[in-house]
């Protein structure tokens, strides 16, 4: 049997570091008619355009009505770069479900992928925590949070060209 182009990308995909999982998310809504267009929205102009993002596509169930709330989920094969593409989905979107697909055995990182992992976590959370507190805070202590954040993001971003320049021998 012949492999489609899909499956080529996939595996040519996942051979570098690439991860096909299946990404769960329900929806809720009181019209019926919105959800589904909320859902594809969802796919189409969010999730596909993700950075890292190489294709999804899926099915999108429909919707059942209990207590005049209309729910439906969706089941969302999608094809990432690397495994930080697929953290920013999880954070992004807060799925209902994640399944690695591929690989199915294990994978590999370099110290310096790891380090560059968690340095995006920390942003990621740094972000999520100015969003809340900007919410909340008075105007005058935001701009105090806003500078000890620009000035965390300066000494992060110092300390990740640092040790990127560390000699190979000390990657693992």
């Amino acid at each position: 049997m012949a492999k489609s182009e899909v499956d080529k990308v996939t595996e040519e995909k996942i051979a570098h570091g690439g991860v096909l999982v299946n990404v769960y998310f329900d929806m809720q809504h009181k019209e019926r008619e919105k959800l589904q267009q909320l859902m594809v929205d969802l796919v189409n102009e969010r999730l596909l355009k993700e950075r890292g993002v190489v294709y999804c596509y899926g099915a999108i169930e429909e919707p059942l009505e209990k207590e005049g709330i209309f729910t439906t989920s969706a089941k969302i094969t999608t094809l990432v770069d690397n495994f930080m593409a697929l953290v920013n989905i999880a954070f992004n979107y807060s799925p209902a479900g994640i399944e690695i697909l591929k690989p199915n055995s294990e994978m590999r990182f370099k110290v310096s992928e790891l380090q560059s992992m968690l340095m995006d976590l920390s942003q990621i959370s740094a972000n999520y925590s100015r969003f809340i507190l900007e919410k909340v805070l008075k105007k005058e202590d935001i701009e105090e949070i806003n500078a000890a954040l620009e000035n965390r993001a300066a000494i992060g971003k110092k300390l990740m060209e640092t040790s990127n320049k560390q000699p190979e021998g000390n990657e693992q």
